[in-house]
C-alpha cells in the first residue's frame, strides 16, 4: 500500500500510517516485507510501543533521532465510537514525531525517508 508521509516543516514534526493491517473494505494488507499483520496484532504492539518505547530511529540503527508525539490506533469500533462510518479509514497505526536530528530530518524533506517502518519482531506462522 503506498502512503503519503506528511511533514510540517518548521516544527520538524512528520505523521503518517506506520502499518494498515487493512484497508476500508476489510481486506488484509500485505505489507513491504510481504507480512500481513492482524489488526488485533498491531493494536498489541502499537500499545506495546507507547507504554515502553516512544524513541524514533533510523533505518532500524543507532540511538534515536525523534520522538513520539502522536499515535491513534484506529479500528472500525474507534471510528464508529467517534460517529464515522466503520469504513471511514482503514484499520492502522497512525503516528507522528518530532525529528531532533537535523541530518535526519533533512532525508525526511528531500524524500529520502518516504514511509515509517514499524520495526517489529515477529515470528512467522504459515497459517
Amino acid at each position: 500500500m503506498d502512503v503519503t508521509v506528511y511533514k510540517v516543516e518548521d516544527q520538524r514534526l512528520v505523521f503518517g500510517w506506520a502499518n494498515v493491517s487493512a484497508d476500508v473494505n476489510g481486506e488484509m494488507i500485505v505489507d513491504a516485507h510481504k507480512d500481513k499483520i492482524s489488526p488485533a496484532t498491531l493494536e498489541k504492539a502499537a500499545y506495546d510501543y507507547v507504554l515502553n518505547f516512544r524513541d524514533a530511529g533510523q533505518m532500524h540503527a543507532g540511538g534515536s533521532v525523534g520522538r513520539l508525539v502522536e499515535s491513534f490506533m484506529v479500528p472500525p469500533e474507534k471510528l464508529k465510537a467517534m460517529g464515522l462510518a466503520g469504513d471511514a479509514l482503514p484499520v492502522g497505526l497512525w503516528v507522528g514525531f518530532k525529528i531532533d536530528d537535523a541530518d535526519v530530518w533533512g532525508k525526511v524533506k528531500d524524500g529520502t525517508y518516504p514511509a515509517f517502518s514499524i520495526q517489529g519482531r515477529a515470528v512467522r506462522n504459515a497459517g
